[in-house]
């Protein structure tokens, strides 16, 4: 009885040590952090967003300010397209767009934190041709926005989000010259007593300040040869010098562009403007411009149409911001052009999302809108118009 006792015991051992291996290989499955690569996360996002893991992929978005509203409606938008695409994402920008070394400094910081993709709206594009060779080099996608990268090396830069700064420029030109008031005091131009337009233009550097201004000039140029032909002439800068070709101009397109973007450099630049004989016309390249103008017209209401100071004047902006607004709303602006800073934040952390994940991107127009005391507050401008 002793033996076969043992023998029970041998048997009944050996079942159980076989069953709690059975039951062990199926623990270290069970409980795995790692989800399965063939087997998508029952919180995974959409196919046009990159697959959930252990750890997110990290996107540096640098800006060229925080100066301006703006930027904080870019951030927005970047923030919000960031936590659509599931990654982490970090903003940074100098605190105005004078500070070169400032933005290099916080490029340098964020490349050093080993980011998957980069976004970058450069300030001087030399200050950062090292860095984005060396990106190139370990294969960090780096997507533009806003102004972008302007002649970046070659395949650095896989896209860039931005408004065609050119066409928006063109649209202030037309919006300015279809206004009765605007077309009366241009025609009674002549050769003998010109008339300015002028033009505050932030700097002569920055892609997209340089677009606008390029934009707005080409095609006010345009319009008024239909009036006056070969009598129009550019002067003022010469990045944007224009001579008239029949040698006498009955219309003079001033450009401005002040020594630095600090808000009393941009004051004078736009008071120098304003007290120039003959002055019909004003156009602002941003909102610093526009802020500038406001300062030296006692904050627009100079501008106004019955009793102000300069009220023959007309006054289109650009961008947006509180006293903008209420200088279109009272109609002392005849209206600005807005961009859509939500979607320029938002579609360069998605096509930086894209480049990481291999897919082919492109340039993205982002569009833009003329505003007026008429359309302000309309769905489709008013989302656009921030505070």
């Amino acid at each position: 009885m002793k033996k076969v006792s043992r023998v029970l015991s041998l048997v009944l051992t050996v079942s159980l040590l076989v069953l709690a291996a059975g039951c062990g290989a199926k623990a270290p499955a069970a409980s795995a952090g790692a989800p399965s690569s063939s087997a998508p996360s029952s919180s995974a996002p959409s196919s046009s967003a990159p697959a959930k893991d252990v750890s997110k992929p990290y996107i540096a978005v640098i800006s060229k300010g925080f100066q301006h509203q703006f930027w904080q409606v870019v951030m927005k938008g970047a923030k919000d397209a960031a936590e659509e695409y599931n990654v982490d994402m970090t903003f940074d920008g100098p605190a105005s767009e004078s500070e070169i070394n400032t933005q290099v400094d916080m490029l340098n910081a964020a490349i050093a934190k080993n980011p998957q993709g980069l976004c970058l709206a450069a300030l001087d594009t030399e200050s950062v041709t090292s860095q984005l060779n060396d990106l190139k080099s370990k294969g960090i996608p780096v997507v533009g926005f806003d102004s972008g990268v302007p002649d970046a090396p070659a395949g650095t830069i896989q896209a860039t989000a931005s408004t065609n700064n050119e066409n928006a420029g063109a649209l202030a030109a037309d919006s300015m010259f279809a206004d009765p008031t605007f077309s009366a005091a241009l025609k009674a131009a002549t050769t003998d007593k010109p008339v300015l337009i002028g033009v505050l233009s932030q700097d002569a550097t920055s892609a997209s300040v340089v677009g606008r201004t390029t934009g707005f000039i080409d095609q006010m140029v345009k319009n008024c040869e239909t009036v006056f032909a070969g009598q129009v002439e550019v002067t003022g800068h010469d990045k944007f010098a224009k001579a008239a070709t029949s040698g006498k101009a009955a219309v003079n397109i001033k450009v401005v562009v002040p020594p630095s973007t600090n808000a009393n450099d941009m004051q004078n630049g736009a008071q120098s403007l304003f007290g120039t004989k003959g002055i019909i016309a004003m156009f602002a390249s941003n909102e610093g411009a526009v802020t500038g103008i406001l300062a030296a017209t006692t904050d627009g209401s100079d501008l106004d149409r019955t009793n102000g100071k300069y009220k023959n004047v007309t006054v289109v902006g650009f961008d947006a911001g509180k006293a903008q607004k209420a200088a279109v709303k009272n109609g002392w602006f005849l209206g600005s052009i807005t961009q859509d800073p939500y979607m320029i934040g938002y579609l360069a952390v998605e096509l930086t999302v894209k480049s990481i994940n291999g897919e082919k991107v492109s340039d993205t127009d982002t569009g833009c809108k003329f505003y007026t005391a008429k359309n302000i507050d309309d769905p489709d401008i008013s989302q656009l118009v921030y505070d």
